[in-house]
């Protein structure tokens, strides 16, 4: 018998930047043990600068797209984490989620991915929750 993937949707604000990285790596790194999903509470698009710093290891999230949160409200997701402290806020549950925490990761900003500062910061940001993720789900 096949075993089951449990899945595991990843929650921020917008669904540009860190749920974005958060459900690429998951996807990538531990895609035989889980479904990987992320949507947004205010949806907009994907941040290219996660494309970027994602390609940077390998990883192609071009094709992702922001979703809202209420796409999921009727799917049975086992453990829904949000990664950002005004998703949390705005939504310490996930109707249909087994499981729900936070797990805080900083903010990607406003900044132009050419200047090396800005740059270094989206790599620590990805970086932080590669790392995370790795811990968690290994």
């Amino acid at each position: 018998m096949a075993d089951i993937k449990k899945t595991v949707l990843f929650v921020c604000t917008h669904n540009s930047f860190r749920s974005q990285i958060a459900e690429g790596y998951l996807r990538f790194k531990y895609g035989d043990r889980y479904e990987a999903y992320s949507a947004g509470t205010q949806p907009t698009t994907l941040d290219p600068r996660a494309v970027l710093v994602m390609t940077e290891i390998g990883i192609d999230i071009s094709g992702q797209t922001s979703k809202p949160l209420l796409d999921f409200f009727d799917k049975d997701i086992d453990i829904a984490v949000t990664v950002c402290d005004t998703a949390s806020g705005a939504c310490p549950m996930v109707p249909g989620a087994g499981v729900v925490f936070h797990q805080s990761f900083p903010d990607h900003g406003d900044c132009n991915p050419e200047e090396p500062q800005c740059l270094k910061h989206l790599q620590d940001v990805r970086n932080s929750i590669t790392r995370w993720i790795d811990q968690t789900f290994a």
